[in-house]
């Protein structure tokens, strides 16, 4: 939705609950890309830590409709992660659907 007025935007995507095997394995993946990418003193910077963040929020998005000059953008994992680096109200829309159980509730 558009984080001004409320109105769709005509970009839809598909996120993956909580309790998705999905995000279990982003969850991991983005423990074990913090301890790759901390230093010998054991510290992450932060543009690491954001780089991993944003990582692991793209992989809650499993697909999208979005179309740019009235053609369909494909979907691959590099192009959700361009998306919500270019768009901060698209990824905190991301990050509070994917960590709201209500929203998945009977939901398999």
């Amino acid at each position: 939705l558009d984080p001004v007025s409320g109105k769709p935007t005509g970009i839809t995507l598909r996120i993956v609950g909580p309790h998705s095997a999905t995000q279990a394995r982003a969850r991991l993946q983005m423990a074990d890309a913090l301890v790759e990418a901390a230093g010998p003193d054991g510290i992450v910077s932060a543009a690491d830590r954001e780089r991993v963040r944003l990582d692991t929020l793209a992989r809650c998005v499993v697909g999208w409709q979005i179309t740019e000059n009235g053609e369909p953008v494909p979907f691959n994992h590099a192009s959700v992660v361009r998306l919500l680096k270019a768009a901060q109200w698209v990824q905190a829309q991301v990050d509070g659907f994917a960590s709201d159980r209500a929203s998945f509730r009977g939901q398999a």
